[in-house]
C-alpha cells in the first residue's frame, strides 16, 4: 500500500512539473532532448527515473524584449564590478548602445588589465572609477564624480546595476564567521550601501535600479550558505525597495542568473583547491574528526564539478540587464539560466518543501 502511494505521488509531481515546462516552453515537453529526472526511493535505496526531460544543460531559448523607452542618447548608467565578468561585458556592450557608463572597478588603482582595455577604448561615454562597494568613502567619491559628471545633475541619472559580488563555498560547519560576513559585506551590505547613496539621483531621473541577484537568492543549496544568505537579503531588499519607489516612478529589477561561473572564471581549480586547504586547516579539531577528509573532499570535489558545469555565454545576463534599463515596462525578476535550473527554482519556490527535499535532498 505504501509502494502505491508512493508512485501516486511520484505520477503528481510529474504531472505538476509537467504542465509548468510546457507552459514556460514555446514547443512541446515530448520534442525536448535530454535525460530523465530521478528520484530516490527511500525504501530500498534505489532510483528511479520518471517520464520526464529535464536535462541540466537544456539551453534556454532568448528570451523576446519589446517595447523601449525613448532613445538612451546620454542616459547616465553606473554598473559596479566592471574589472572582470558581467560587469566588464556589461560596460561595453551598455556604451555600444549609446549609454554614458560609469565603470565601478575594484582594482583601477592597481591597474587591472580589465579596467586598461575598458579605458583603451578612449570614450567620452565610458569613465571607469575606482570603487570598492564596501567603502563609505569610495562610494560617496563615486557619487561626486557621477554628480559633477552629468550635463544637468538635477535631471539626475538613469541607472544603477549592482552587479559587484563575491562568492565562496562550504558547508555550515566548515565555514568561519569572518567568510559570512566578508561575503555579506560586499554582496548585500555594498548593494544597501551604493542605492541608498544614489537613490537621490536615480529619482530625478525616475530611472532604474537594477539588482544582480542569483537563482540561489530563490533556492537553497548545500555548501552555499554564505552566498545564498546574501542573495536571498538582495532580493528582500529589491522588493522592499520596488514598493517604496514605485508611486516616485523608479524602477527596481532583480536578474537572478544561473550557473555561469564557467563563464565569469569565478573559480579555477587551483583556487578551488586553495579555498579548500585554508578551510581544512582552519576546521576546529572536533569538526574534522567528526566529518573525516573522506566526507570533506567529495564535497569539494562536488563543488568542482559544479563549477565546470556551468553556461560559457553570458549574453542571456547581458540582454536581461540591459531590457531591465531600457524597457518602457520592465520586468520585476529576469531568469537567465538553463532550463533545469529555471524548473529546480519554479518546483523549489512554488511546490511543497517534501516535493523538492525528495527530489533534491533525499
Amino acid at each position: 500500500m505504501s509502494s502505491a502511494r508512493t508512485t501516486r505521488r511520484k505520477w503528481v509531481v510529474v504531472s505538476l512539473v509537467t504542465t509548468m515546462l510546457a507552459i514556460r516552453l514555446s514547443r512541446p515537453v515530448s520534442q525536448l532532448p535530454g535525460k530523465t529526472l530521478s528520484v530516490c526511493d527511500r525504501a530500498n535505496g534505489t532510483r528511479q527515473s520518471l517520464l520526464f526531460s529535464s536535462a541540466s544543460f537544456i539551453r534556454m531559448s532568448r528570451r523576446t524584449y519589446a517595447g523601449e523607452v525613448d532613445p538612451v542618447g546620454s542616459k547616465a548608467v553606473l554598473v559596479t564590478g566592471c574589472d572582470s565578468g558581467f560587469g566588464f561585458s556589461l560596460a561595453k556592450h551598455l556604451h555600444s548602445k549609446g549609454f554614458l557608463v560609469f565603470a565601478g572597478c575594484l582594482m583601477k588603482d592597481k591597474g587591472h588589465d580589465g579596467v586598461k582595455e575598458l579605458d583603451s577604448l578612449k570614450s567620452d561615454r565610458l569613465r571607469t572609477i575606482q570603487l570598492n562597494v564596501c567603502s563609505s568613502e569610495e562610494v560617496e567619491k563615486a557619487v561626486e564624480i557621477v554628480h559633477s559628471s552629468l550635463k544637468d545633475p538635477e535631471k539626475g541619472m538613469w541607472g544603477l546595476v549592482n552587479n559587484a559580488g563575491i562568492s565562496t563555498f562550504g558547508e555550515v560547519e566548515f565555514t568561519s564567521m569572518e567568510t559570512y560576513k566578508q561575503v555579506a559585506e560586499v554582496n548585500l551590505w555594498g548593494t544597501v550601501r551604493m542605492t541608498k547613496s544614489f537613490l537621490p539621483l536615480i529619482r530625478r531621473a525616475k530611472g532604474r535600479v537594477v539588482n544582480i541577484s542569483s537563482m540561489l537568492g530563490r533556492m537553497a543549496n548545500p555548501a552555499r550558505s554564505p552566498y545564498c544568505i546574501t542573495k536571498f537579503g538582495v532580493e528582500a531588499f529589491s522588493d522592499c525597495l520596488r514598493y517604496e519607489m514605485h508611486p516616485l516612478g523608479v524602477k527596481v529589477s532583480i536578474v537572478e542568473p544561473g550557473n555561469f561561473i564557467a563563464a565569469t572564471s569565478l573559480y579555477s581549480p587551483e583556487s578551488i583547491k586553495a579555498i579548500a586547504k585554508k578551510m581544512w586547516d582552519e576546521l576546529p579539531e572536533v569538526v574534522r574528526r567528526d566529518y573525516g577528509k573522506k566526507y570533506f573532499d567529495e564535497r569539494i570535489a562536488k563543488m568542482e564539478t559544479y563549477c565546470k558545469s556551468g553556461s560559457t555565454d553570458t549574453s542571456p545576463v547581458i540582454d536581461a540587464v540591459t531590457h531591465a534599463l531600457t524597457a518602457a515596462t520592465p520586468y520585476t525578476r529576469y531568469h537567465p539560466m538553463d532550463y533545469y535550473w529555471w524548473l529546480r527554482m519554479q518546483i523549489m519556490t512554488h511546490l511543497p518543501g517534501a516535493v523538492s527535499d525528495r527530489l533534491y535532498i533525499y
